[in-house]
């Protein structure tokens, strides 16, 4: 069997950014399906690394799967990891998955060792658009256990970024997660996403007076660049720290765990190397006795079946992320799209990844660019007139 092309669709799903799908053929008339993690004003950049990839790759047996991700790395991209070739290189090898998994008639976890379970527990994420005030997210949090789920997660800040912050801005936090607990009651697992924004002295006092509200866990408190600082914090709080969205392969997670810096991973199948190398950091992360519960700001198609497959093989598996505001779409662009049932979803029993996407469907959803990201962006051109003296 050999690839003879390789396809793209960058599609516009009208919320949250664009999803960029990746369509494998080969010369036997079976293909596959993988997924590029996408950032909004990168995508496009990302979709032109997959098709520069897909030149070297015609003739190349998709089985190969562990050599084509060693030589992507080694010497088409000459040792110079980046997120964008991450992206790129993950959303080829999902689909060499799916074509393995659809020649040998088996799901792809029955190939990577088996399942160790039947179902994958899922959290709620993207719940919380419009969302202006404390009150009006904890009655979106009630809408969210009314579908069935039993764990969400809230951004605990929703201005720009900023590693020093006020007690005003403190306070607001602690509402925000208050107004949470208070509408879900107390046995729904609440998770507490930073992005990355705090100077460890506040993401430590911030994470304290959150202890009362009995937190799942403290997700990227401080910029991962600083693992002795992201260290510090877990040593100075009780809740569970994350970590992982933005490292790539097992490389990017060596120091984390060496360094004990955090108690849970969670690294993104669609940016961190594909199917393979996510059930490898999960194993590095064994002895550790560190979970795994992988992030997954991708569609509810391909992106969420490749993240099903590697954590059906997962002893360490906690806990899997669900993007409610992409879920429409992915009922339309998938042939059989993926369920969630009472905070879990089932396994699926069919060759490779278990579920196809319609390309009419994805042809209704022409790329286009987002409106430019208002918080962030504002306060740099705000702060670059103000550095020339406009």
């Amino acid at each position: 069997m050999k690839i003879t092309d390789i396809k793209t669709f960058l599609i516009h799903p009208d919320v949250g950014k664009n999803l960029l799908f990746v369509k494998v053929e080969t010369d036997e008339g079976i293909h596959g399906w993988g997924e590029s993690y996408t950032q909004a004003d990168r995508d496009t950049a990302i979709e032109v690394h997959i098709k520069n990839i897909s030149r070297y790759l015609q003739g190349w047996n998709p089985f190969e799967i562990k050599l084509y991700t060693h030589f992507t790395y080694e010497d088409w991209a000459a040792k110079r990891g980046s997120m964008d070739f991450y992206c790129a290189a993950s959303g080829i090898e999902i689909a060499l998955w799916d074509i393995v998994g659809k020649k040998l008639n088996q799901p792809i976890y029955n190939l990577l060792g088996g399942p160790c379970r039947e179902q994958v527990r899922v959290y709620a994420n993207g719940w919380s658009s419009h969302a202006e005030t404390p009150d009006e997210l904890g009655k979106k949090a009630q809408e969210v256990v009314r579908k069935g789920f039993t764990a969400l997660k809230v951004d605990l800040f929703t201005g720009p970024s900023r590693l020093y912050i006020t007690q005003k801005e403190e306070q607001l936090a602690l509402e925000r997660v208050k107004a949470v607990r208070e509408a879900v009651g107390s046995d729904v697992d609440i998770m507490v996403d930073v992005l990355r924004s705090l100077a460890p002295m506040h993401a430590i006092k911030v994470a304290k007076m959150l202890e009362k509200y009995n937190i799942f866990w403290y997700e990227e408190p401080v910029p991962v660049e600083n693992l002795d600082a992201l260290a510090e914090v877990r040593r100075g709080i009780d809740t569970p720290v994350v970590t992982g969205e933005c490292l790539y392969t097992k490389a990017g997670f060596r120091e984390v765990l060496d360094k004990r810096a955090v108690d849970i991973l969670n690294p993104d199948v669609c940016n961190t190397g594909g199917i393979l190398e996510l059930k490898e950091i999960a194993a590095m992360a064994e002895p550790y006795y560190v979970a795994v519960a992988p992030h997954n700001y991708n569609s509810t198609a391909i992106g969420l079946g490749a993240s099903l497959q590697a954590a059906a093989v997962m002893t360490n598996f906690l806990i899997l992320e669900y993007f409610i505001f992409f879920e429409s779409i992915g009922n339309k662009i998938a042939v059989n799209p993926l369920r969630v049932e009472n905070g879990f979803i089932r396994l699926p029993t069919t060759p490779g990844l278990g579920l196809e996407l319609n390309e009419e469907a994805l042809a209704h959803y022409k790329y286009k660019e987002f409106p430019k990201r208002h918080a962030r962006m504002q306060y740099a051109e705000s702060n670059h007139r103000r550095i020339l003296g406009d």
